[in-house]
């Protein structure tokens, strides 16, 4: 997993992980955990906190890993980084890699021109015939450099993938690639083929957007003189129109559906049906049984479409089927427990007048979606377009995507230099901030009530409000 650069606990995440669950446990194996954290530039803690609570509520769990141990750590990348500098050089004494003293500007600009003739852009080799005496000299003068693998110039690289059979990708679309970066880290590239070798790794199972790498990989077991992998590259989950599910079209936190009261066994199972079948239309099945009859032969590779209605549909079997004590139990750890009512109590405790107020004063604490059809007069900010103030909307989501947690001290800071930037009042951001998170114009004290409904539910209905000012005449 990588927690970077934001590393939400994506439900494309959950879904590989509960495929490669499945097999493993299926076969008497190990579901390992590891953390590709070698972008340390991006790398976030709490991230990798959040994938790991994710999962583990998603009830998909480890058997080696960084907070468990096993035989083959350590399980962080960032901690393994000696073992990736001695395989480079072993490439490099094999003649099978070399070191790349050229600067980023000109990369840039073989880039920049293989761009303008409408080439695919690739390294030109330059640093491929250095002497090794003289590549060492620099080296030890303190020169900047990479180390890049020499990919050969003519033919195609075949592998078999479980699921797709053979695949053929010709080496005109592959480049020298970089193995070890200039900061001493490795790329993804080198660190997963090494560590899958040496973790004993039997079978990758991941999404279909890592074919194109594949044949990197491929190439690396060759250089190293290594056994290979079986490769399985599941389909990737889909829009209802098709489209390759992302943030900006619907929330993919496995957090979000927990927040919004989704159950894990409900996600897990609409999980386990994307693009897989039990067969007999059998829809609703526990884990158990998917680990008992798993088999590689029912994945079906039309892009498996993630369904709202369908999740909705599917936790309300789940529900009905719980006794009334669970159900109890099930609102308790959700949002009725003590817990969330600490953080929701400060915030009403002056604006009500007695208990029975709280349910009418925090509504909009306890549910999903909410509404602003009310307030569309007020949703205007003076001399900015609804065009502008989509966008601009939009753009605070991602600056809010950027902060290392999500306190309301880091929400207020970033909105006033929001502000600052686009030339916007303060009181007029804030306002449609608590429409759209709370879906009234009057509310306990903003930031801190952003916090309470959660980072995820205020993602999507701050979304869902520059939508709905988008479309406004």
């Amino acid at each position: 997993m990588a927690p970077s650069p934001t590393g939400d606990p994506h439900v494309g995440t959950g879904y590989i992980a509960l495929f490669n669950y499945a097999f493993a446990h299926n076969m008497g194996g190990k579901f390992i955990l590891r953390i590709e954290d070698t972008d340390q530039a991006r790398y976030r803690a709490d991230s990798e906190a959040a994938i790991m609570q994710a999962l583990r509520w998603l009830g998909v769990e480890w058997d080696e890993g960084p907070d468990v141990g096993g035989d083959y750590g350590p399980y962080h990348q960032s901690k393994r980084t000696e073992i990736y500098r001695k395989h480079c050089n072993m490439l490099i004494e094999s003649g099978k890699a070399y070191r790349c003293f050229c600067s980023a500007e000109r990369l840039t600009e073989l880039r920049e021109t293989a761009r303008a003739e409408k080439r695919n852009p690739k390294y030109d080799g330059h640093c491929k015939s250095i002497d090794a005496a003289q590549a060492a000299k620099r080296v030890e003068g303190g020169e900047d450099f990479v180390v890049r693998m020499i990919v050969p110039q003519e033919g195609s690289v075949v592998f078999q993938d479980r699921l797709r059979g053979q695949v053929e990708i010709s080496v005109d679309q592959l480049d020298d690639q970089v193995l070890l970066k200039s900061d001493g880290f490795p790329t993804y590239h080198l660190a997963n083929v090494v560590d899958d070798h040496l973790m004993e790794i039997t079978h990758v199972i991941r999404a279909e957007e890592w074919v194109s790498s594949t044949p990197k990989h491929v190439l690396l077991y060759e250089a190293f003189g290594w056994q290979a992998p079986e490769w399985i590259h599941m389909p990737l989950l889909r829009n209802t129109d098709k489209s390759k599910i992302s943030k900006r079209k619907n929330p993919v936190s496995i957090n979000y559906y927990r927040d919004i009261g989704i159950l894990p066994d409900a996600l897990r199972n609409f999980l386990g049906i994307m693009g897989y079948s039990l067969g007999d239309d059998k829809e609703i099945f526990d884990l158990k049984e998917m680990v008992e009859t798993f088999n590689f032969e029912r994945v079906s590779l039309g892009g498996p479409v993630f369904d709202q209605d369908k999740l909705r549909w599917m936790n309300e079997q789940y529900i009905h089927k719980l006794s009334h004590e669970d159900l109890v139990d099930a609102l308790i750890e959700w949002r009725y427990g003590r817990e969330h009512l600490r953080k929701v109590a400060p915030l009403i405790r002056e604006r009500i007048k007695t208990l029975s107020d709280f349910a009418s004063a925090t509504e909009f604490m306890f549910s999903g979606d909410v509404e602003y059809t009310a307030f569309a007069d007020k949703l205007k900010i003076p001399e900015v377009s609804n065009k502008d103030l989509k966008k601009g909307l939009l753009e605070l989501l991602e600056d809010y995507d950027q902060l290392d947690g999500y306190s309301a001290e880091d929400l207020e800071a970033t909105s006033r230099a929001f502000c600052e930037k686009k030339g916007w009042k303060a009181k007029h951001l804030f306002m449609l901030l608590r429409v759209g998170s709370t879906g009234r114009m009057a509310s306990p004290p903003l930031f801190e009530t952003m916090t309470v409904v959660g980072k995820e539910i205020t993602r999507r209905r701050l979304r869902e409000l520059a939508d709905f000012i988008g479309k406004m005449k």
